[in-house]
């Protein structure tokens, strides 16, 4: 049994989420999805979510691709790894050859996880959506 391993704040869920959500599925047959908290989302990137933590858990939980929802409590995956033990883990291929990607893959060199990088869905973001709605709301 391959479990897969994938992780994301999903925020104003959307077309890229969903993506992501079903080509992850198609690599594993058991996929565990990561939530990020607020907590977590407000240290990495200095802002708080639209939505809070326990609703954007009910909605992933409630997606048929997804068999698992943990919480995202850590950006590091190989303390993820420790925990769930997954064979793979699906990212956006937006981190493809960073520094921080560069790294995990030589951390994940000898535990036989093998990273896949999804094919980023352009022309939407939950911060794209959030910045198309404040403009809207600050042209009323």
């Amino acid at each position: 049994m391959i479990l897969g391993y994938t992780t994301g704040v999903f925020d104003l869920f959307h077309v890229g989420h969903v993506n992501l959500l079903k080509n992850a599925k198609s690599l594993c047959d058991k996929l565990i999805v990561g939530v990020t908290t607020d907590e977590l989302l407000l240290l990495y990137k200095q802002k708080n979510p639209v939505i809070p933590f326990g609703e954007r858990i009910e909605i992933v939980s409630n997606i048929d691709c997804v068999d698992v929802v943990v919480p995202q409590v850590t950006m590091d995956k190989y303390d993820a790894w420790e925990r769930y033990k997954f064979d793979i883990i699906i990212v956006g291929d937006d981190w493809y050859k960073t520094d921080k990607w560069n790294g995990l893959e030589e951390e994940f060199k000898d535990t036989g996880v093998k990273i896949i990088y999804h094919p980023y869905t352009s022309g939407t973001s939950s911060t794209i959506i959030n910045d198309i709605l404040e403009n809207r709301r600050s042209d009323l």
